[in-house]
């Protein structure tokens, strides 16, 4: 006898997420920031388990929920592998001198007045050249995190300007992965979705740089010039800093360029960071081996610590002590605890429809050009919240939504710009998705911390709903129009 499943209710595919909020709102209340070391993981396997209760009662077999959380948790792989290289990278590039020369040099060009408007300039510069957010960020983002912080301005405040211009990297190059999904999703090529983007997306980066551009004349740095120059000499005496060292990161950006996957890109950028350490920096190599006499055991300790625990460079300068430091590969692992935790909740729930249901409900409440925007918009916040994943987010309401935009008469072109424009930048605003968790574990900044500031990302949805409440340039087929 075949075991008829039956169709969820709304309350069903509630009740799990509400166990989940309520328990993630009590990690917060209770260990703070602390809360993403443990308990947060912890909360998503119980709501995880109430999910697969309520599957069971549907009808789902246990061979079906675990074959859709091994589906979720695989389509993060490619993630969590490049969170590992992030952390490799992080470490040989500190030991090498590669992140202290370009503070170092960022502390010579850079005053605090410009330093926020140049940071989210050069991450947008870096992000469209690459198509990658998380490459940008693992990258030039940490040193001008590392910039900014000894000119004395806040963390989170530098993050919010390094994310923002990352993302918009991110939603704008025809190299980035998610730039080429939503259009795919919503049946549109890649092109015309990239030149329809820049109607939402060029207003919010203008709105996003001049709130940066004032901001940096209301600063009042807390770090003098005298304390400027310790820093750039204590970073000068610990490391023997060379032009040369920049080849790396160049590197790297070309592998990106010349669309080789960010994954090996990262890994040779990583290995190169090893070996420009040997070369440049055996000072260094002989601090962190504690091994005198035998350079090449030295050096192989040195770069192996830096990839996989972690390592710190000892200074004359507290501030540039605490600076340099890296986690390597083991710092990453519980952000990766964190994100195997949240796709399989997102995995539970897509097993017997509870994401699907509450998606379908709202697409009930859209009836004008705004609605239906707006209701795409909530969507996929809803979904970065839950599937924790901006594949998810835009994939899942992309296939959701298709024929709803089609039947209504609107081009394909709206709807993948909505998905990016509230799929793909809200994802790093969330502790708890992998975007949000991996950015925070890379900068070393809470997402709670850098989330206000990091005013494209807010924004961005927020314009493309607007703009479909004025009905400003909405693309609508023609009468004499074929609909694809």
């Amino acid at each position: 006898m075949i075991e008829t499943k039956k169709e969820p209710a709304l309350w069903q595919a509630l009740f799990p997420i509400g166990v989940l909020v309520l328990l993630l709102f009590t990690n917060v209340s209770f260990f703070g920031s602390d809360a993403t070391l443990g308990s947060n993981q912890v909360a998503m396997v119980i709501a995880s388990g109430v999910a697969a209760i309520i599957s069971f009662n549907l009808g789902f077999s246990w061979k079906e929920i675990e074959h859709s959380i091994v589906k979720s948790i695989s389509s993060a792989m490619g993630a969590i592998l490049i969170l590992m290289v992030i952390g490799a990278l992080s470490g040989t590039w500190l030991i090498s001198g590669i992140v202290p020369a370009m503070i170092y040099y960022g502390l010579k060009i850079l005053n605090p007045t410009i330093f926020l408007f140049a940071a989210c300039i050069v991450s947008c510069i870096v992000s469209l050249a690459t198509g990658s957010s998380w490459s940008t960020i693992a990258t030039v983002g940490i040193a001008l995190l590392g910039i900014g912080k000894t000119l004395g301005i806040s963390e989170p405040v530098i993050a919010g300007a390094i994310i923002s211009g990352a993302y918009f990297g991110d939603k704008m190059s025809p190299l980035s992965d998610t730039t080429n999904l939503a259009p795919a999703m919503a049946g549109t090529d890649l092109f015309t979705h990239i030149k329809y983007m820049m109607y939402t997306t060029i207003p919010t980066l203008i709105i996003t740089l001049v709130i940066f551009f004032i901001w940096g004349f209301t600063l009042n740095s807390t770090v003098e010039s005298s304390e400027t120059e310790a820093v750039m000499k204590a970073i000068d005496s610990a490391f023997n800093l060379n032009p040369l060292l920049f080849v790396v990161p160049i590197a790297v950006l070309v592998m990106i360029i010349k669309k080789m996957p960010a994954l090996p890109a990262l890994l040779i950028g990583s290995l190169l960071g090893g070996v420009a350490t040997i070369i440049f920096q055996p000072q260094i190599v002989n601090q962190i081996s504690s091994i005198d006499g035998n350079f090449l055991k030295s050096s192989f300790i040195a770069v192996m610590k830096a990839m996989a625990i972690n390592t710190s460079i000892q200074t004359d300068n507290a501030m540039i002590s605490e600076l340099l430091s890296s986690k390597g590969m083991y710092g990453m692992m519980n952000t990766i605890w964190l994100i195997l935790c949240a796709m399989m909740f997102g995995g539970v729930m897509e097993s017997c429809g509870l994401l699907r249901v509450i998606a379908e409900r709202i697409i009930q409440f859209a009836h004008s050009t705004g609605s239906l925007v707006l209701s795409t918009t909530v969507t996929c916040i809803f979904f970065n919240l839950t599937a924790s994943d901006q594949y998810m987010a835009i994939a899942v309401p992309g296939r959701m939504y298709s024929d709803t935009y089609r039947k209504r008469g609107y081009k394909p072109e709206l709807l993948s710009r909505t998905l990016e424009d509230s799929g793909t930048v809200t994802s790093v605003l969330i502790p708890w998705n992998t975007c949000g968790a991996t950015q925070s574990q890379v900068l070393g900044v809470a997402t709670v911390a850098y989330a206000p500031y990091a005013f494209f990302c807010i924004i961005s949805p927020i314009m493309t709903v607007l703009q479909a409440y004025m009905n400003y340039k909405i693309r609508r087929f023609k009468d004499d129009e074929v609909q694809p």
